[in-house]
């Protein structure tokens, strides 16, 4: 299986695992809190980076939180579970996640990414060393299906969408 596919596939679980009900957490970044999980969403209020709140549910790439500005629905990766760590305000960490490079030109490719702004993306470099890390989590199938037999994981197949027109 492709590294990047096993490695989306860890991320997706990880996202989808129960924990983050009722848990503490920290806004990495400036987001708006939605009302519903939708980017078109109307925005209820702001959350700063570093605000605290609590993590009540997940919906996809969305959680609903409780803050001190307010309730709603924030985009996943702009909350860090638990305490947010010195120096995590920017995105380097997420942008060593890049889903793959083409050649030899230090191209990154990156795909179904949520979270980043264009800005962020747009300034994305080519990083070797984050790449060979991201790399040197592949897992074989049965340690995979191991994993989501202790978390209790449940597959689910779903229909792939429809090529846009």
């Amino acid at each position: 299986m492709n590294p990047i596919k096993i490695t989306l596939v860890i991320i997706a679980m990880l996202a989808t695992h129960p924990a983050w009900a009722a848990e503490s957490g920290t806004a990495l970044k400036a987001d708006a809190l939605k009302a519903e999980p939708f980017g078109d969403a109307k925005t209820v209020a702001a959350l700063s980076a570093g605000d605290k709140v609590e993590i009540l549910k997940k919906n996809g790439g969305w959680l609903q939180v409780k803050s001190a500005k307010g309730n709603g629905w924030v985009r996943m990766l702009s909350i860090r579970k638990g305490e947010a760590r010195k120096g995590s305000g920017d995105a380097a960490g997420l942008l060593g996640l890049a889903s793959g490079r083409a050649g030899t030109g230090k191209v990154v490719a990156t795909t179904g990414i949520r979270g980043l702004n264009e800005e962020e993306l747009k300034s994305a470099k080519f990083n070797e060393t984050e790449i060979k890390l991201a790399e040197s989590s592949i897992t074989s199938q049965p340690e995979a299906q191991k994993f989501a037999a202790q978390g209790k994981l449940v597959a689910r197949k779903f229909d792939y969408l429809p090529a846009p027109e």
